[in-house]
């Protein structure tokens, strides 16, 4: 059995935060599917939201405000307030550990706009943001070796649960096959979002709902799973991100016509609406027949920016495009269309990243999580750009702390080790035994057509009652399908089969809960309900388990200093 301290699995920019916070006192295991720099923290592109007020006159106050509003009321104000508070010590923070942040002429850092923000708030690394900060990280956790263990590759199939309390987690060396239990006195799942349930998405490929599910199968609710985000910019087919800094170093949006069609949509803020707003706005004009040629797309216009201001603010955007679609963004407009980027809900946690099991706030002792795979609910229903780097930052700290202060006053659990190995090897074992005809491919390619045409920007009751029906139908037909490797060694199919697994029961709980919220709120729409409804839907959904069916129950949203009002941009 190996041990830690504490045992945080996901190795982006939450998972490192915490570890470097746990180190001080304690032994840290940091366990991780892939190579901790090729995190998907990495992908971030724009940046790291701060109210710093380095290019004009801001405040914390307007940044929550401008989050409370972004995120249609449905945010934890107590949980942002915390969060916008600490972000410009964040930045230092990052800057001293040696991110490299753009500079103004003054050597300032340089801040630029984003979608929702009253204020350019946004700090960046030209547009490698998360690249930018996640290698820093790296850096800091490679020089504390002596304290922090990476387990890179490794592989978490579930919590070790005793008594009501969090004991470890059953793993597998995903080199050897090999299943072991990692024992420790608290635990910190840092393991990201689970975009690749849908067909067009940012997300990397390592998104796939592992630590949601890993929690729900532990009896712990998911919190506000019908609200995910989709990016107004996804490079068309693709959902290549391109990022919102392109918007906000002055980009336009144009529909086939060559129409900057954000004026009838969000007239005030045109192309730095929300992504919500300009996502269904884009999608719109595709419905409409104003896409690019007939097409399910749009263009994203950076001409007029011209080719130095391009290559220094924005130079992977430039080499993305030339390298995936042959487009040079100097000459030629870009086609994008939304795509399924993050997932506003996750695992409950207390603004201390504490998880909790239901809505009176009762702690899952010795679990904890932080990042996108948890929900403190500062994002609310919808997340504006540059909050996300942040979030996981503040509380990849936050929890961290609180993860070392448990665990320095808690004993080892007691585990079964045979018993807790014994349940994955048998779901392992189930799955080579599987002799059907079904392919996985199949399967996971219709989760992500049904998901993108039935719970994507615009949804209704028949197509989510179809949608779950469809994802249903696609969980009896996986267990029927055959697996063609039959080693150990490095068996990556045996993994995608049980993410696969994960996604198609994150789907089913994606599209349960937005059958149920009957209104439009941030990043959820409802066609058939077009209205927001504070009146019976201004609180959060828990979605639990039970004999393998969901349960649906409400926690209230905490308001303090702002309270709901029309959104309008």
């Amino acid at each position: 059995m190996i041990k830690h301290d504490v045992l945080i699995v996901g190795a982006g920019l939450a998972g490192m935060r915490a570890a470097l916070e746990v180190c001080k006192e304690l032994d840290v295991g940091l366990l991780t599917k892939v190579y901790p720099s090729r995190s998907h923290s990495g992908a971030a592109q724009g940046g790291i939201a701060a109210a710093l007020g380095n290019s004009e006159e801001d405040s914390w106050e307007e940044h929550m405000f401008d989050t409370v509003k972004g995120g249609d009321y449905l945010s934890d104000q107590d949980a942002v307030e915390e969060y916008v508070k600490a972000a410009p010590r964040i930045i230092y923070e990052l800057e001293h550990m040696g991110c490299a942040f753009s500079r103004t002429e003054d050597g300032k850092i340089a801040q630029r706009s984003f979608g929702g923000h009253s204020k350019p708030r946004a700090c960046f690394s030209a547009d490698r943001t998360g690249h930018a900060i996640l290698h820093a990280l790296h850096e800091q956790v490679l020089k504390n070796a002596k304290s922090i263990k990476i387990y890179s590759e490794w592989y978490m199939h579930q919590l070790v649960i005793e008594e009501g309390r969090c004991s470890g987690v059953v793993v597998s060396d995903i080199r050897t096959g090999e299943v072991e239990v990692i024992h420790a006195k608290a635990v910190i799942f840092a393991t990201g979002g689970y975009g690749r349930v849908f067909k067009i998405t940012t997300n990397a490929f390592a998104s796939t709902a592992d630590g949601a599910m890993a929690a729900f199968h532990a009896g712990i609710p998911l919190e506000d799973p019908e609200f995910v985000q989709f990016h107004p910019s996804g490079l068309y087919r693709q959902g290549i991100l391109f990022s919102e800094a392109a918007r906000g170093e002055g980009g336009y949006l144009l529909n086939g016509n060559g129409d900057r069609f954000m004026e009838q949509y969000a007239p005030s803020r045109m192309e730095l609406a929300p992504r919500d707003i300009v996502a269904r706005a884009e999608q719109s004009e595709i419905d409409a027949g104003r896409g690019v040629n007939g097409e399910a797309c749009i263009h994203l216009d950076l001409r007029h920016l011209g080719e130095a201001r391009i290559m220094e603010r924005l130079p992977q955007i430039r080499q993305l495009g030339i390298d995936f679609i042959g487009v040079d963004c100097v000459k030629d407009p870009l086609p994008i269309q939304p795509s399924a980027h993050y997932s506003m809900g996750g695992i409950p946690t207390d603004m201390h990243g504490q998880v909790v099991i239901d809505g009176d706030g009762t702690p899952m002792e010795g679990f904890f999580a932080a990042g996108e795979c948890a929900c403190v609910s500062v994002h609310g229903a919808n997340r504006l750009g540059t909050n996300s780097l942040l979030e996981a930052t503040v509380f990849g700290e936050r929890t961290g702390r609180s993860a070392l202060e448990y665990a320095k006053n808690a004993e080892f659990g007691k585990i079964n080790e045979s018993h807790e190995k014994a349940r994955v090897l048998n779901q392992i074992e189930e799955i080579f035994q599987r002799d059907g005809s079904e392919s996985y491919n199949d399967i996971r390619n219709e989760m992500k057509e049904v998901m993108m045409d039935k719970c994507g920007v615009f949804r209704d009751a028949d197509n989510l009652k179809s949608c779950v029906a469809a994802i249903q139908g696609l969980k009896e037909r996986c267990k029927k399908g055959k697996v063609t490797d039959k080693g150990q060694l490095f068996n990556t199919e045996v993994y995608e089969i049980i993410e696969l697994g994960n996604m198609l029961e994150m789907a089913e709980i994606i599209a349960t809960a937005a059958l149920a919220r009957q209104e439009s709120r941030g990043g959820h729409y409802r066609t058939d309900f077009p209205k927001r409804d504070d009146q019976e839907f201004l609180k959060h959904t828990l979605v639990y388990p039970k004999n393998g069916e969901l349960e649906l129950k409400h926690r209230p949203v905490v308001i303090t200093r702002y309270q709901p009002k029309e959104r309008t941009y």
